[in-house]
């Protein structure tokens, strides 16, 4: 047992962090949780543990902020090549063909638990290069992290973040800074970005696209259950999800079609397009 939190203190913790977010916090999680929590009592005036898991319970501002610093962010651009090759090689064309003949050409997608904003802005640098010309483009970035939020935001990467963006995107899309690199407007105007916590609905509707990559492992099974419905409503009646290489919705009852094509394996909705 830790001389700092106590097996009592810890499973409140995780309790609180459960209901509040969804997040389940394994015990091979203390020492995380533990050194976050060292972090949050030196900028707060808590003793103890249990003290500041009272304040918690009283603030929900300093609640953001410890949710803020328990999650883990870790994303780069064009992560995971394999989902991108989908994405240009199967999902767009699907979509412009069936949207094209409803009389629509707009793509709206959702990345839920973007981070720092790599993900959007390679979806966005993707859309505008694969979508035909006079096609609009929505998308909707949400995050847990308030911190991760605005770098998203402000959209400056340093060139050690920027070893994954092909020569081609980084001269089109970026522009050099100081600090580094900058997304140029004419890409961030494409993405809103927005606090979110995955346990309560967006309200996002008639989504052709969700991404949701290396979040659901964070979760119980009853918490992915609750997301996977959230993201079905969401969604329209024709759409795709992407879920993290090593997530799957296997033995999870919802119905979403799991998606096999020559490059990854994805889910529609109502997409025809199944692996049989």
């Amino acid at each position: 047992m830790s001389d700092f939190l106590s097996d009592n203190d810890f499973d409140g913790f995780r309790q609180y962090i459960y209901s509040e977010s969804g997040i389940h916090f394994s015990k091979t999680n203390r020492s995380i949780l533990e050194s976050r929590l060292k972090e949050r009592l030196r900028n707060n005036d808590s003793q103890t543990p249990g003290d500041y898991l009272n304040l918690l319970k009283s603030n929900k501002e300093e609640t953001r902020l410890f949710l803020d610093a328990i999650t883990t962010n870790l994303t780069r651009f064009f992560r995971n090549q394999a989902h991108y090759d989908t994405l240009i090689q199967h999902v767009i064309p699907q979509l412009i063909k069936y949207k094209t003949a409803k009389g629509d050409k707009r793509i709206r997608s959702w990345n839920a638990g973007c981070s720092s904003g790599e993900e959007p802005y390679t979806n966005a640098m993707v859309f505008k290069e694969h979508l035909p010309p006079g096609w609009e483009i929505e998308i909707t970035a949400s995050d847990l992290s308030l911190k991760s939020l605005m770098t998203a935001k402000e959209g400056v990467y340093p060139e050690t973040r920027m070893s994954s963006v092909p020569e081609f995107y980084q001269k089109k899309y970026f522009e050099p800074v100081e600090q580094g690199f900058k997304v140029k407007d004419s890409l961030k105007e494409l993405i809103t970005f927005d606090y979110h916590n995955l346990k309560f609905e967006t309200g996002l509707k008639d989504l052709d696209i969700v991404f949701c990559r290396n979040v659901l492992i964070y979760f119980d099974e009853a918490a992915q259950k609750n997301v996977i419905d959230h993201f079905w409503k969401a969604m329209s009646g024709y759409a795709y999800l992407f879920i993290g290489h090593s997530e799957s919705l296997f033995g999870m009852e919802t119905d979403f079609q799991f998606v096999k094509t020559d490059w990854a394996c994805i889910y529609g909705k109502s997409t025809g397009d199944a692996a049989l």
